[in-house]
Order: C-alpha cells, then sequence, then structure tokens
C-alpha cells in the first residue's frame, strides 16, 4: 500500500519535531559566559516587521503559517489582543522602544526621529546596568537606533548581515544619507524603464550584486529577501549570527533585533513556495475603502498566499533560535519576547500597511513572552499595548520603573488584575507635521469590547473630512458591521474619549 503525506501534515509534524536535534555539535555544546551573581535574568526582545496577529493560527487563522509558534505557545505567555501604537515601523517602533505613543514621542514621519525630550528615554536608558546590543535589517529602525546610540554599548550597523549591500555611499555621506542615497540611485541603480543615469557604472553594480548571490538564488524564486532593491540578506545568517553573539555577551544584556521578515518584498524560501497560493482558503469579502489603493481582490489574495508563505519561513527560524535558547540553557536565566512593530493589510483595496487604515490585521500583533522557568503556557485576553513593553520588561527584572513610560505592567506580571475597561490607543500620523497639532490622521481606541477609529483632514472624505466607525470585535472581529448609526450613544461616548485625548496632546503644540 502506498502512504503520502500532505504538505500540512508536514508542516505540522515540522512544528512537533525539536530542532534542536538537528542542532550541530558546538552549538549543543555551547558555553556563554557567567550569570550575574545578583540573579538578574537577560532580556531578550525578538521583532518581526510587518507580522500580523491575523495571520496566525494561534490567534484564529485558518491557514498552517506558524506550526513552531503554535509549539512553543504551550511554554509561553500568549497575549490574544495586543495592539501595535502605530500602523508602520516609525511611530511602532518608537513606542516599543520608549513606552509612550506616537502623539508623545512624535516620530511620525518615515526615517523620523523622536522629539530629543525621548532621546535618552528610553528602554536602553531604563536598563543602564546591562549590557545593550542592537541589530535590525530595517533602515527606518536603524534611524531610531542612531538617535539613542549614547545609550548603547553596541550598535550592529545592518549592513553587518547583508550580503550585498550600498552601504558605503551612507558611510561616507552619513550626514547627508538622504541627499545621497537619491543620488546613489540615480547614478547606479536601473530604474524600473531599465535606464540609470551612468551609461556603465549601472552594468557593473549589477554584475557584481549577481556574482555575490547566485549561490543562494536557487533558494528563493521570489527572489532573494532584500530592502531597497539590492540589499540581500538571509534570515538563516541573522539567526546564525545571534546564537554566536549570545556566547560572548556579558551577562546580564538586553538584546533588541529586529528582523524584516514577513515585511515585503515576501521573497520566501523554496521550502515554503507554493504552499498556500492554491488552498481553499477564502477570506470574507470587504468592501473597498475610499482611503484605499484601490486593488483587486484577486491581487490581494495571491499576495496574502505569498506573505503567509514568508511567516513560514520566519516561523521556521524563530523555532531554530528558540530551540538553541532551550538546549544551551540560555532559557533558565533569559526572558524571551516575540512580537511586532505592525501589521500588514490585504484587504478592502490595500496590500500593506502604510495607509490611513487602522483595520485590525494592521493593528493588532503577536506578542509571547516565555520566562525563565515557565513550563506552562497562559493565555491573556485582556486588549494590550505596544508600550506595556517597556514597564513589563523593567518590572519582571526588578529595575527602577521607567516615571515617563505611557503603560501598564502586562498580565500576568502586574502585582494587580488587569483593567478590563482600560483605553488602548493606536495612532496612524504620516500626513502630520510633528512639530504641529494633529490635524491630519487616523486615531484608534479599544476599549473593551469596542473599537473606535476617526478618520480626519483627508480630502477623499469630503467637506467635513471626519469619519468615524464604531465596531463590536468580539462578536465581529472582521469589522464587518459598523456600529455608529445603530449604537450612537456608544459612538458618541467613545468618541468624546477619544477627542478628550486628542486634544489633552495637541495642547503644547497649539
Amino acid at each position: 500500500m502506498e502512504s503520502s503525506i500532505s504538505r500540512r501534515d508536514f508542516l505540522k509534524m515540522a512544528g512537533i519535531l525539536p530542532l534542536s536535534l538537528g542542532l550541530p555539535p558546538f552549538l549543543r555544546m555551547y558555553n556563554p559566559s557567567q550569570p550575574p551573581a545578583d540573579g538578574r535574568k537577560n532580556v531578550l526582545v525578538i521583532v518581526f516587521d510587518a507580522f500580523s496577529a491575523y495571520n496566525i493560527p494561534i490567534y484564529g487563522y485558518a491557514r498552517e503559517t506558524t506550526p513552531n509558534l503554535s509549539r512553543l505557545a504551550e511554554r509561553a505567555v500568549v497575549y490574544h489582543n495586543h495592539f501595535a501604537a502605530g500602523n508602520f515601523t516609525t511611530p511602532g517602533t518608537a513606542s516599543m522602544l520608549t513606552g509612550t505613543l506616537p502623539w508623545t514621542h512624535r516620530a511620525f514621519q518615515l526615517n523620523g526621529t523622536v522629539n530629543e525630550a525621548y532621546a535618552h528615554k528610553t528602554v536602553f536608558e531604563a536598563f543602564s546596568g546591562y549590557h545593550r546590543i542592537v541589530y535590525s535589517h530595517n533602515p527606518l529602525v536603524n534611524t531610531l537606533f542612531k538617535q539613542f546610540t549614547a545609550d548603547l554599548d553596541e550598535y550592529v550597523p545592518q549592513d553587518r548581515l547583508f550580503l550585498t549591500a550600498d552601504s558605503l555611499v551612507h558611510n561616507l555621506l552619513g550626514n547627508d544619507e538622504d541627499i545621497a542615497d537619491v543620488g546613489w540611485t540615480r547614478t547606479i541603480k536601473k530604474g524600473e524603464d531599465g535606464y540609470s543615469y551612468s551609461l556603465f557604472l549601472s552594468d557593473l553594480y549589477a554584475l557584481s550584486i549577481q556574482n555575490k548571490i547566485a549561490k543562494v538564488g536557487s533558494r528563493y524564486p521570489r527572489g532573494i529577501p532584500s530592502i531597497r532593491g539590492d540589499n540581500y540578506f538571509l534570515l538563516e545568517d541573522a539567526i546564525d549570527w545571534l546564537q554566536n553573539q549570545i556566547g560572548r555577551l556579558p551577562q546580564p544584556y538586553l538584546g533588541y533585533f529586529h528582523f524584516m521578515p514577513p515585511h515585503a518584498p515576501t521573497s520566501t524560501s523554496i521550502d515554503f513556495y507554493g504552499t498556500f497560493m492554491h488552498d481553499d482558503y477564502s477570506p470574507p469579502w470587504k468592501p473597498t475603502d475610499i482611503l484605499s489603493a484601490k486593488l483587486t481582490r484577486p491581487d490581494l489574495m495571491r499576495q496574502r498566499a505569498a506573505y503567509d508563505e514568508y511567516i513560514l519561513y520566519l516561523d521556521r527560524e524563530f523555532g531554530r533560535l528558540f530551540d538553541f535558547l532551550d538546549g544551551s540553557g540560555v532559557l533558565e536565566n533569559t526572558w524571551v519576547v516575540l512580537t511586532s512593530d505592525h501589521g500588514e493589510l490585504f484587504e478592502r483595496g490595500v496590500r500593506g500597511h502604510i495607509s490611513p487604515l487602522l483595520y485590525q490585521p494592521v493593528v493588532r500583533v503577536p506578542l509571547m513572552i516565555f520566562e525563565p522557568g515557565r513550563a506552562s503556557g497562559m493565555q491573556i485576553d485582556a486588549a494590550t499595548s505596544a508600550v506595556d513593553l517597556l514597564p513589563t520588561l523593567l518590572h519582571v527584572s526588578g529595575e527602577n520603573p521607567a516615571d515617563w513610560a505611557e503603560g501598564v505592567v502586562l498580565p500576568p506580571f502586574a502585582p494587580t488584575a488587569p483593567d478590563l475597561q482600560r483605553v488602548v490607543y493606536a495612532l496612524h500620523p504620516k500626513e502630520n507635521d510633528p512639530d504641529k497639532a494633529l490635524t491630519h490622521a487616523s486615531a484608534m481606541m479599544v476599549q473593551g469590547k469596542y473599537k473606535l477609529t476617526c478618520y480626519f483632514g483627508y480630502e477623499q472624505l469630503g467637506n467635513d473630512q471626519i469619519r468615524v466607525e464604531l465596531y463590536d470585535i468580539q462578536s465581529d472581529p472582521e469589522e464587518m458591521h459598523d456600529l455608529t448609526d445603530e449604537a450612537p450613544d456608544t459612538a458618541a461616548a467613545l468618541l468624546a474619549v477619544l477627542k478628550q485625548k486628542l486634544d489633552e496632546v495637541n495642547r503644547p503644540y497649539l
């Protein structure tokens, strides 16, 4: 009798098998530095960029995208209603690092930085007694890291883990990086029309890049993972590098590592290529939003499948990292956090995240905390925020609280029960001047089972230039049924809370 195994069954089995069984001998014999005599634990924060909770099975997704996270959730505190503070990297990451919301730290635009008042009010300053090391593939995150270098012990440049990089121009002209990048791109890189300002340099540059990536190209059918087109990297290399770094770091350490997958371009490994392209998954249809780019449903379905296949790739690599940490004993004295800076949309005409829209897939992100010694999982349903990460890590580490932080200590680590009526906020501020009051933005609040979003200042909204939406995200998690007209009292009460908050944060800028 012939037997066969489906790809889905294979992925489930891959999540069950301990990946540490395949670790090389030198990693199994891992010998880290001695832990501190005072018993302080290390802190390791792993961020995967644009990783939506909406696309993860432990949060209710129908596709089997994360067999390893499903396995590891049995040892973690898993937060089921965790919200990013912004819907793209700059505000979302700045909120995690400062413990403050975007309207406080004011990192509004692409490649923006926080208000100077918060340049030394970060997780790095708060953990001043730790060895603080950071790395990110993402140039926007590196802009923030550079602002915080005074409070870092090791800032690892992003090109350290690139196969190829155009970092030369940035290193030579770091004070004029934006202008240098434009000049480099126009002269060296060919545009979509196949032309550049240089007749020969662009071809030589392209040839040198191809020679460097030729050996690994066949492993990535959609192209090797990259940033800005030719800064190529492999997540496997980053995970291998991180494992080696942990062995040499003085303890206690705070490590913050922000990796690019599953952010576009969604260049998954050949091991997962095509897994979901022809399955029977069909998400509910949602009408095209007036504030969207108006992509078609077939386009969005194809791009969602490619994104989900990229998640399989990062899931494998995180599983490999976790099993290394577990097998080497690092988990015995290290807090490990897995989260994201924001999510991703594949609905209502939008593919991506940098749009005014604040629907659940772009603001609801994973948060899993692995506590030293914890052997059983715990599920937390209360609404939580990215700004809670800083106060929580300080609390569990026995450090002094950050008096500037706007978050709270997360359950189950908080000394009191969670406030189920707490208000959690998120903001899309990209179109707003960070030095002025908020007049052109999207603001979201969640309280209990309700989520209210206010869009204001957008020309597409007509003369009033304001739109309010209200959803019961417990009974309607897909946000299909706007309750603004059916529950006017609830909408008015929540909108009053949001307006009061906006008036408060706008006051210093009027």
